[in-house]
């Protein structure tokens, strides 16, 4: 295959993935409206699951391919490129507030994910047992998310919101969009991925700085482009939701899955123990320590995220 080719395909799937996540984002703010729950719900649980196909795709597909350290590589990769590069970008456009309610049992689980990740790879491996407390982490993350979108329904009925009005041939339209605007991004990104994975190895880039880099930002452009279309449309709980819900199920469901798929053995490279998890694990909480004392986001913060992010990354090339 040509390299024109390859790029040409590469460009397909960034052209796909901007569309989808238009609809998609289009989509699950209609969800919101018309169901109440509030759009830091909806992006927490439904777009965030959504938005973490191509990470648990790429990793399961990388461990029974043997490509190990890229399959780790990309799961805590694309949290740090979610926090670093993303969550940074939205914060430094948009430095919104947060309802402490919605966000600060799921940031301290998404903390707790990181911190708990760290501690269990510290030996070079991840043996599936004990990777069934970071499930347990997961399990507690889909709890607290129900308990909020029952309370949160619960609220609108009394209140008494107006709601979008909707026929069945909307209903039917927006739903539709929306499945279609996840099936853009997932294919999109896998474009991105295979094609642009193909354009770093004939550089001679190692396959643990394609996982962390190339792979890691490929899945997580639907994040970015539902982050990107949030900010244009002033959506940013939407968007904080989404980042963090993708978080947590990366940290958290991603890698015990990987563990289980390896027999229980999932081998954790030297690179990933000494600088991903640090670089991922600070990022975390460099993201949630102003909105958990401050119930804020600040300019401030988004500029301090993009450049650890990027400090990370010469540190990986050097």
């Amino acid at each position: 295959m040509s390299i024109w080719v390859t790029v040409l395909l590469f460009l397909v799937g960034l052209l796909l993935i901007v569309k989808g996540g238009d609809w998609f984002l289009d989509g699950a703010v209609w969800i919101a409206e018309a169901t109440g729950v509030p759009r830091f719900i909806i992006g927490a649980t439904i777009v965030s699951l959504a938005t973490t196909l191509p990470e648990l795709t790429v990793s399961v597909t990388g461990v029974l391919q043997k490509e190990v350290d890229l399959a780790v590589g990309n799961a805590v990769g694309s949290v740090t490129a979610n926090l670093g590069l993303i969550l940074g970008l939205s914060v430094l456009c948009i430095p919104s507030a947060v309802s402490r309610k919605q966000f600060n049992f799921k940031a301290i689980l998404m903390v707790s994910g990181a911190l708990l990740l760290t501690v269990l790879c510290r030996g070079g491996v991840l043996p599936f047992l004990p990777s069934l407390l970071l499930f347990v982490v997961f399990i507690l993350y889909l709890g607290n998310n129900i308990v909020d979108a029952k309370a949160s329904m619960q609220e609108s009925r009394e209140a008494r919101p107006e709601r979008r009005t909707t026929s069945h041939r909307q209903m039917f339209t927006k739903l539709g969009l929306f499945v279609i605007g996840i099936a853009a991004i997932v294919e999109g990104s896998q474009l991105l991925i295979d094609y642009g994975s193909e354009l770093a190895l004939l550089l001679g880039v190692p396959s643990s700085i394609i996982g962390v880099t190339m792979v890691a930002i490929g899945t997580s452009l639907p994040e970015l482009v539902t982050t990107l279309t949030a900010i244009a449309k002033k959506e940013a709980s939407m968007s904080v939701g989404n980042i963090i819900g993708a978080n947590v199920i990366d940290l958290t469901m991603i890698l015990p899955i990987c563990s289980a798929v390896s027999n229980g053995q999932l081998t954790i490279g030297s690179q990933t123990t000494a600088l991903d998890l640090p670089a991922c694990l600070l990022l975390c909480c460099v993201a949630v320590a102003p909105p958990l004392v401050k119930g804020k986001f600040y300019r401030w913060q988004g500029v301090l995220m993009l450049g650890i992010y990027a400090a990370y990354v010469v540190l990986l090339v050097a």
